[in-house]
């Protein structure tokens, strides 16, 4: 018996970063995307179709950024959630603090 594919859902402003994560999961072997997002509130509407597993999920997005949407996200179903970003004002303001 096969192991299932796991889901992933993928939430990117930045359409190359979508393009990039996208591919990579979807050369994973045992990885399949079921959707692409621009936003947290598109996200937040494919969420009970696409059915994903784990979440890819940008921080710093027009309309309602990452952290909210991680917060919707949950409080609506628990499921694995990984943060990607590159670089965003909060690791500007307190990433001194990160390497302590």
């Amino acid at each position: 018996m096969a192991a299932e594919e796991i889901r992933v859902l993928v939430v990117d402003d930045s359409a190359v970063v979508r393009s990039l994560i996208t591919d990579s999961v979807s050369a994973t072997p045992g990885m399949k995307v079921v959707g692409a997002a621009e936003d947290g509130r598109q996200a937040l509407e494919m969420l009970d179709s696409a059915r994903p597993d784990v979440i890819t999920l940008d921080i710093q997005m027009p309309r309602m950024d990452g952290l909210a949407t991680l917060d919707a996200i949950l409080a609506r179903r628990p499921l694995p959630v990984i943060m990607v970003s590159s670089l965003t004002t909060f690791m500007l303001e307190v990433g001194s603090d990160f390497t302590r």
